[in-house]
């Protein structure tokens, strides 16, 4: 009963939220993190009254499925933008600025961050900022598309950012395995070129492979059904069967193979829209119904912040340094590959 009931008051207080944050002129998807907050663990589940909130982090980690599912259908979501005619004529710049602006804001992140070293090393190691430069690559897809749906954009800006924002996931695969095994060399003395440059291409590579597949087959079963509601039925199945088999881990060799379930949900997406004649349907129908599940996910992302470690100085500073720089490495990157590609001047600037 205290699930079902922290799910309803999680709900609940993400609707709510948007309509303050709506006078403010600001996204949905910042009221509904700032509602996780406000239910979390730090808050009101502080109060301990249970189903009022989540009163611990456990509570809200019991919810992982949910954010695991919503991400796929995000995934799936920006898979359909990858339609063959409209990367005949972007595809060249989004896969340029997707890689520029990913690398810079690497190393925007870990020049500056390498500055707190020298200033504190024993509040900020070297293996730390390198972690943390591998992570300022990626961008979430999940509030990007959140966003754009809300404003309901599209346009050739639109057209682009999307594709970029799915490249950059695997471009963060790689930057990530490197800096992370360089991390691990400089902490334990071991270094594994497998498993720095081996198993995150693998790791792509099957991930794409395998959406590929369930998106033919997803093509295919739709055939044999004609009502719309069956076709949907369908569709939500392929992407629950994606990002449960998205989970499998095993070796070959000495390669360690996994699956990244954004890739595998965005390939079966691509696949899909470009195959299936009715796709453009389906997608439409199923990101209607699909509206309660990403309030959630993004109610339960704002519940998951700890908000213990700004006690520590050491740790603000860090952050602050970290958002200013990545957000510079990301628009100077961003603005600068655009440039190069000869990109309209709306979307240099924008």
């Amino acid at each position: 009963m205290n699930t079902l009931l922290s799910v309803s008051v999680a709900l609940l207080a993400g609707l709510l939220m948007t309509r303050i944050f709506k006078t403010l002129k600001l996204p949905d998807v910042t009221a509904y993190l700032i509602a996780g907050v406000l239910i979390g663990p730090y808050c009101v589940g502080r109060i301990g009254i249970g189903g009022l909130g989540f009163p611990t982090m456990d509570a809200v980690h019991a919810l992982e499925l949910v954010s695991s599912v919503a991400l796929g259908f995000i995934a799936f979501s920006i898979g359909s933008e990858f339609r063959l005619e409209e990367l005949k004529k972007t595809g060249k710049q989004a896969f340029v600025i997707g890689i520029f602006q990913a690398l810079a804001a690497t190393l925007f992140v870990d020049l500056a961050l390498y500055a707190v070293h020298l200033a504190a090393p024993d509040k900020l190691t070297l293996p730390q900022l390198l972690v943390l430069g591998a992570i300022a690559t990626a961008t979430a897809p999940a509030a990007t598309l959140m966003v754009v749906r809300q404003y309901k954009a599209n346009g050739p800006l639109t057209k682009l950012l999307l594709p970029i924002v799915a490249l950059d996931d695997a471009v963060g695969l790689i930057v990530f395995a490197v800096s992370f095994g360089i991390a691990k060399a400089l902490t334990l003395g071991e270094f594994s070129l497998v498993s720095v440059l081996v198993d995150p291409i693998a790791e792509i590579v099957f991930s794409l492979i395998l959406g590929a597949i369930l998106g033919w087959c997803l093509s295919f079963a739709e055939k044999f059904f004609h009502s719309r509601s069956k076709r949907q039925a369908i569709v939500v199945t392929a992407i629950f069967f994606a990002v449960a088999l998205s989970k499998l881990k095993f070796n070959i060799g000495p390669v360690h193979i996994g699956f990244s379930p954004l890739l595998v949900c965005m390939m079966l997406g691509t696949i899909f829209c470009n195959v299936c004649e009715f796709s453009a349907n389906l997608m439409e129908k199923t990101d209607r119904w699909t509206a309660p599940l990403f309030i959630l996910f993004f109610v339960l992302s704002g519940a998951e912040l700890e908000l213990g470690v700004f006690t520590d100085w050491a740790i603000v500073v860090i952050g602050v340094v970290y958002i200013i720089f990545r957000s510079l490495g990301k628009y100077f990157g961003s603005f600068t590959s655009a440039k190069m590609t000869a990109c309209s001047p709306e979307i240099c600037k924008y």
